[in-house]
């Protein structure tokens, strides 16, 4: 069994269950984590650089994900299968929410003419669990499990919006935003009133900050005991509705939905 690098050690022993932490699993799951769509393949140099690992511990991450049939490898290049999706699979048929809210999205993006996604909190992004788009999507690409950062999204303005005062502060503290668009809000102060603003508004309404051609208007789903457990949006492109219909329009009506959504969310 090869031995924990110092830095590794020193990690486990600040943590609660530290003894009961599988750094061979922890090892593996950075290694699947690595590959997205700017490295949607790599040698092992590259994953080993990726997750901050020997080439031997990396290596031998690797040869288990192409035994177990989750990564493939061809001449030095290692990817995903599409058995990796059973993972996702797993989440969306073992929690009720997503069950509940693609029939919500498709129904809306319907009656509105535009896309309609739902998204949850992991991390300091905010991920797709159900979502749909009209015949001609206002945008190619996104879909489940599309990731979106927290600061300048609609989305994720909203879940930050229900994060506790002290975690909320953190997450400012730790932030470096990036700027994905001429319009993206860099400054910190700015950001942190646009997620305050959602708890006095109800909403979020995001201009082309993380994508170029989206406008995007979001509320909190809460839950029956007052948890908000996700963000519904409503996403269209700039020249389709004026950013004041969708406050004046769209807004309300999501609202309305989230309302009467609440107690079947467990």
């Amino acid at each position: 069994m090869s031995r924990l690098r110092p830095q590794d050690a020193e990690k486990r022993a600040r943590r609660a269950n530290g003894a009961d932490f599988s750094e061979a699993l922890a090892r593996g799951l950075a290694v699947i984590d690595a590959f997205d769509r700017q490295q949607r393949q790599m040698t092992l140099s590259d994953v080993a650089r990726a997750v901050d690992l020997p080439r031997a511990t990396a290596r031998r991450a690797l040869a288990t994900l192409v035994e177990l049939g989750y990564v493939e490898n061809e001449g030095r290049l290692f990817r995903l299968t599409p058995r990796i999706l059973k993972l996702a699979i797993a989440y969306l048929s073992s929690d009720p929410v997503p069950g509940v809210l693609q029939p919500l999205c498709e129904r809306i993006c319907r009656e509105v003419g535009a896309s309609c996604s739902v998204a949850v909190r992991d991390g300091d992004e905010c991920v797709m669990i159900a979502r749909a788009v009209p015949a001609r999507p206002a945008s190619v690409g996104l879909g489940l499990g599309y990731r979106l950062p927290l600061f300048c999204s609609a989305l994720g303005r909203v879940l930050a919006s229900a994060m506790p005062d002290p975690e909320l502060d953190a997450y400012l503290v730790r932030l470096k935003p990036v700027r994905f668009t001429r319009q993206t809000v860099l400054a910190k102060p700015e950001i942190r009133r646009l997620i305050l603003d959602v708890r006095r508004k109800g909403y979020a309404l995001a201009d082309q900050e993380a994508e170029v051609g989206i406008r995007s208007l979001a509320v909190p789903l809460i839950r029956f005991d007052g948890k908000v457990v996700a963000a519904i949006n409503i996403g269209v492109q700039p020249e389709q509705v004026p950013a004041k219909v969708m406050i004046a329009q769209h807004a309300p009506f999501l609202m309305r939905e989230a309302a009467a959504l609440k107690e079947r969310l467990v």
